[in-house]
């Protein structure tokens, strides 16, 4: 299935906020004059052929008091690295975690970024982590200054 014009249209206006009100595809259904049934369908459809994976809300955690992000880089043996990173992955403070390709001077090959109130809340996760993991040789690169966070838009 290739997308079409109004999959395209469909998928501008749900990579954008959303209303929030009891019913938000009507309100995108009425800017495209077409029937709210039929975004709800043409949106079925994209998640059954795979062109969107999920829905998600966006939270500007720095309002909502996390105010402290860490990157965490973790040398994990090769063989290690999926449970691991399933390991990583299971911290409800864990937003992302990806397996990268190390440099001859940086051989840290597992990230994941740890959100927390405070600095040695930051810490005390990653100390978790590398204890329910076991392993030990990692870092903490923390933010100091937010420059952009949006979604990524497609058309």
């Amino acid at each position: 299935m290739s997308l079409t014009d109004l999959d395209k249209k469909i998928i501008k206006e749900i990579q954008t906020d959303i209303s929030i009100t009891p019913r938000p595809f009507l309100d995108i259904a009425n800017k495209l004059n077409i029937p709210e049934e039929d975004i709800l369908k043409k949106i079925e459809e994209l998640i059954d052929n795979g062109y969107i994976r999920r829905f998600g809300a966006t939270l500007r955690h720095r309002i909502a008091g996390i105010n402290a992000n860490a990157m965490s880089v973790w040398i994990v043996p090769e063989k290690e690295v999926n449970r691991v990173g399933e390991i990583i992955a299971s911290f409800k403070e864990v937003t992302h975690c990806y397996e990268r390709h190390t440099l001859p001077d940086w051989k840290y090959n597992l990230y994941a970024m740890i959100h927390s109130k405070t600095k040695d809340g930051c810490i005390e996760i990653a100390r978790k982590i590398s204890e329910k993991t076991g392993i030990k040789d990692f870092k903490l690169l923390f933010s100091t200054e937010e420059f952009k966070k949006t979604s990524m838009e497609y058309f």
